[in-house]
């Protein structure tokens, strides 16, 4: 199996020149997904909640384009714009995320745009 380009109108559209996810045998990667509304076209309104709850639904929309859901994912990058933000990130993420949890890494980081506080990228792996 070669390398499946992954798209959906589900999710914003890639910002630069890259793809929304790639898959490649059995593992899922997905771009950073940040927190735009893919039907506005725009930065949700709200915290860091909102912004983390709209940041996963983009992910699982990817995910479900490529024939998988939040259960296969086996590793996560968190970007957060500010450490404080990391408890309430992490209720939210939780509810997601909450029995037998990916693996995950969390930094502080600058996401694309001032307004944006989170970036989360993933890789999943399924079983054909």
């Amino acid at each position: 199996m070669g390398k499946e380009i992954i798209a959906t109108d589900k999710a914003p559209r890639p910002l630069a020149s890259y793809s929304q996810a790639v898959r490649v045998c059995r593992f899922i990667f997905v771009s950073g997904q940040v927190p735009i509304d893919p039907e506005t076209g725009k930065v949700v309104n709200g915290g860091i909640r909102e912004q983390t709850r709209r940041v996963i639904e983009n992910v699982k929309a990817v995910l479900e384009a490529a024939r998988a859901s939040l259960e296969n994912v086996v590793k996560v990058t968190v970007y957060l714009a500010d450490r404080r933000l990391y408890k309430e990130f992490n209720e939210v993420y939780s509810e997601y995320f909450g029995e037998n949890p990916p693996a995950r890494t969390t930094v502080e980081a600058k996401p694309p745009s001032d307004e944006m506080l989170i970036e989360m990228d993933v890789i999943a792996y399924v079983e054909d």
